[in-house]
């Protein structure tokens, strides 16, 4: 399936690119973060700490757990802080 990549933050600068698309056979975020990881060191880099980092599927936080079935848009960024 093809889905939206959008990266945010250092996650962008380590990837060097703001949003791809993306052919997966990832079922999971987990499973899809393996992919991206294991495609450069770039984004084995970006994704080394991924406690780091919160995601969201279709524009709703979730966790790395979260299944894949159907979704468009995957984004990735670190914790917000308030200010």
């Amino acid at each position: 399936m093809q889905i939206e990549i959008l990266y945010f933050a250092w996650v962008r600068e380590r990837i060097g690119i703001p949003r791809e698309t993306v052919e997966t056979n990832a079922t999971n975020v987990h499973g899809l973060v393996a992919e991206l990881s294991a495609r450069e060191e770039r984004y084995a880099l970006a994704f080394s700490d991924i406690s780091a980092l919160r995601v969201a599927v279709d524009q709703d936080l979730t966790d790395f757990d979260a299944t894949l079935n159907g979704v468009r848009e995957v984004a990735f960024f670190p914790p917000m802080t308030g200010g």
